[in-house]
């Protein structure tokens, strides 16, 4: 069964201590392929020399709603000059971790809708899929996505709406991410969401070491998870493991042109 992750944070300080022992032992479980995605300005660096060190990670850079306040205005300027010096890298696959969170009340919504509105421009120039975060804002994000048209659309990372908001999505070409959180028993309503994905739509995800899956409560997160996740989503969507590693792994390689 081959694999891919399609959204870890691999170069957070939580795998200092084993990050290559861990990427050894995801690539035996049959992860062979990882985005890793920048969330600010002062990770890109670091997440750039992560996978330059290894030619089966892939890169994403953005600007994350969650750190709003420690994003300033020259880092949208910034961002654009990673993209224009890296444009056409095979291991640059995206831009993102982008998008609007309305979880936390004390992010500004303003400052974070022209925030994400800047990067999807970004994402349309360079012509690169956009990696999106949502929380408790499908609706301002799904209208958001319908002003910008991407031809690359993207991926919904970590995919709780509803069905209609799947629907949504998947009209605009994107890809909806799931991972550990879907695997809880008590996440019912996504179950029912789960067993009416068209196939075509999904791809697999960690989130590491965020989003640990009900097999894993209470630990570090990792892309050695993504066997387990994958195969208790399958059981979930009444499908085989195999069945759903091989769509997910198929999408991804579509979506990102590998």
């Amino acid at each position: 069964m081959d694999l891919i992750d399609t959204h870890t944070h691999l170069d957070f300080p939580d795998f200092e201590t084993d990050r290559q022992a861990l990427m050894a032992e995801s690539r035996a479980l049959g992860v062979r392929e990882m985005v890793v995605l920048g969330v600010c300005q002062g990770n890109w660096q670091r997440v750039w020399e992560l996978v330059q060190d290894d030619p089966d990670l892939h890169a994403a850079f953005g600007l994350h709603p969650v750190y709003l306040d420690d994003h300033r205005p020259e880092h949208l300027t910034q961002l654009g000059d990673w993209l224009t010096r890296l444009a056409g890298h095979r291991q640059l696959c995206a831009v993102g971790e982008i998008g609007l969170d309305y979880y936390i009340e004390t992010l500004d919504r303003q400052r974070q809708q022209a925030l994400f509105d800047a990067q999807l421009q970004l994402a349309v120039d360079f012509n690169l899929p956009a990696l999106i975060h949502v929380r408790r804002s499908h609706a301002v994000v799904i209208a958001t996505l319908k002003r910008f048209k991407s031809k690359r659309a993207g991926i919904i990372h970590a995919f709780a709406g509803s069905q209609e908001e799947a629907r949504e999505y998947i009209k605009l070409g994107f890809k909806l991410g799931l991972g550990g959180a879907a695997t809880w028993p008590q996440a019912l309503r996504m179950h029912r969401v789960l067993a009416k994905l068209p196939l075509e739509s999904v791809v697999l995800e960690t989130d590491s070491p965020d989003m640990a899956p009900a097999m894993f409560p209470g630990q570090r997160n990792s892309p050695a998870h993504l066997p387990a996740i994958c195969a208790a989503l399958a059981d979930i969507m009444t499908i085989s493991p195999e069945q759903l590693a091989a769509a997910s792994t198929a999408n991804a390689r579509e979506l990102f042109g590998w």
